[in-house]
C-alpha cells in the first residue's frame, strides 16, 4: 500500500476529503475541457492535519474560494507534520501543511528543495504553554530543572520552546528528561504522574484543564518566542517553478479566507467539524493568529531558534525558500 493509499484509508472524517480530484498531480498539466468547452479546474492535492489553524483553509473550501480561483482541491489527512512532509517528498501531494520544523530540517539535510507557498499561523498569547497538575512541585519555570517534561518529540518546536522559556528565565534545560507523548494522550499522562509537566498547544491546553485540571505554568509565546510563526504550507521547488499560476491561485484563495477568519463566529463551527473538538471547547480555546502571507524576517526567527538548539546544523536562509507571492 502506498503512503497516499494508507493516508486516505486512515483519514479522520470523510469531510476532510474536500473536493474529489482526479488522480494526476501537478496543477498546470494540460486540462481536459469541461462540458461547456471551458478549461477544467487545475487539480491539486494538499496534505492537511486536524488542527485549529487550518480553519482558514476549510473556510476557503466551504465558501468556494479555491473553486473561484480555478482550483480543484483534494486533501489527504496526515497524522503528523513529518508524515505530511513525507507525502510531499514522495510525490503523493503537491502542497503539504506542517509546523515549520520538519520543513527546515529537510532543507538543512538536503532531503528536499522546498518552497513555502503560504503561512498558516503564529503563536498568540496562551496558545503554547507548559502546564502541570495542581499541587505539583512544578509551580514555575525554575521548578522545571531536572524534571520529566512531555513533548510531542525531541528536536521539534515543542522542546525548543520549552528550552527557550527556561533559558530566558536562567534555568538550565540540560538535566530535563524529555518524554515523547502525543498531545491527545498528554493530559492522562499528567494525571497518572508519568510526567511532571507538559508542553501543549490549543485546543489541548483547554482540554487538559477541563479533563484533569491541568494549570498553566508558563506561556512559551513570550520574549524571543512572542508571535513566533508556527505552521505553514510548502511545496517542492520544481512544483512552484512549473506551476506558478496554480501556486498564486492557492495563495489568493487562502488570503481571502484568512481575512474572513478574523471573525471568530465563522471559525468555531469549522473547529468542531474538522478539529475533533466540541462546541464548548471551540468557544473557549485560545486561537493562534492566522496568517497567509509569508514574512521571511519573522520566519527566519524559527530557523534561527532551531539552529541555536542544534535541531539544524546551520541557519537556513528563509528568503531563498519563499515562493513568489501572487501579483
Amino acid at each position: 500500500m502506498t503512503i497516499r493509499s494508507w493516508l486516505r484509508a486512515a483519514a479522520v472524517p470523510t469531510a476532510l476529503v474536500v473536493i474529489a480530484g482526479c488522480g494526476a498531480l501537478g496543477g498546470e498539466q494540460a486540462p481536459e475541457p469541461g462540458a461547456d468547452g471551458a478549461p477544467a479546474p487545475a487539480a491539486i492535492t494538499v496534505s492537511i492535519m486536524p488542527t485549529t489553524d487550518l480553519a482558514p483553509f476549510h473556510l476557503a473550501v466551504q465558501n468556494g474560494y479555491f473553486a473561484a480561483e480555478g482550483l480543484q482541491v483534494e486533501t489527504v489527512t496526515a497524522p503528523s507534520g513529518q508524515a505530511s512532509l513525507s507525502t510531499l517528498i514522495g510525490g503523493d501531494v503537491d502542497i503539504a501543511y506542517s509546523s515549520y520544523t520538519p520543513f527546515f530540517v529537510a532543507q538543512d539535510k538536503k532531503a528536499a528543495d522546498l518552497r513555502f507557498v503560504a503561512a498558516a499561523s503564529s503563536a498568540a498569547p496562551q496558545t503554547t504553554m507548559i502546564v502541570a497538575m495542581p499541587g505539583s512541585a512544578v509551580r514555575g519555570v525554575a521548578d522545571l530543572a531536572g524534571k520529566r517534561i512531555a513533548v510531542t518529540a525531541t528536536n521539534t518546536i515543542s522542546d525548543v520552546l520549552v528550552k527557550t522559556a527556561m533559558r530566558q528565565n536562567g534555568v538550565d534545560p540540560g538535566g530535563v528528561e524529555w518524554i515523547s507523548i502525543p498531545f491527545p494522550d498528554t493530559a492522562a499522562a499528567l494525571e497518572r504522574g508519568d510526567v511532571d509537566a507538559a508542553f501543549l498547544t490549543e485546543p489541548f491546553i483547554t482540554l487538559a484543564a477541563r479533563d484533569v485540571g491541568a494549570v498553566p505554568i508558563v506561556d512559551t509565546a513570550t520574549g524571543v518566542a512572542a508571535d513566533l510563526p508556527t505552521a505553514g504550507y510548502a511545496a517542492l521547488e520544481e512544483f512552484t517553478t512549473t506551476n506558478p499560476e496554480t501556486v498564486a491561485s492557492f495563495q489568493r484563495a487562502l488570503e481571502r479566507a484568512t481575512a474572513e477568519a478574523r471573525d471568530r463566529s465563522l471559525v468555531e463551527p469549522l473547529l468542531v467539524q474538522h478539529s475533533g473538538i466540541d462546541a464548548e471547547v471551540a468557544s473557549t480555546t485560545a486561537l493562534l493568529t492566522f496568517h497567509s502571507a509569508i514574512d521571511p524576517a519573522q520566519l527566519q526567527r524559527v530557523a534561527d531558534l532551531l539552529a541555536d538548539n542544534g535541531v539544524t546544523t546551520q541557519r537556513v536562509d528563509v528568503a531563498a525558500m519563499v515562493a513568489p507571492a501572487p501579483s
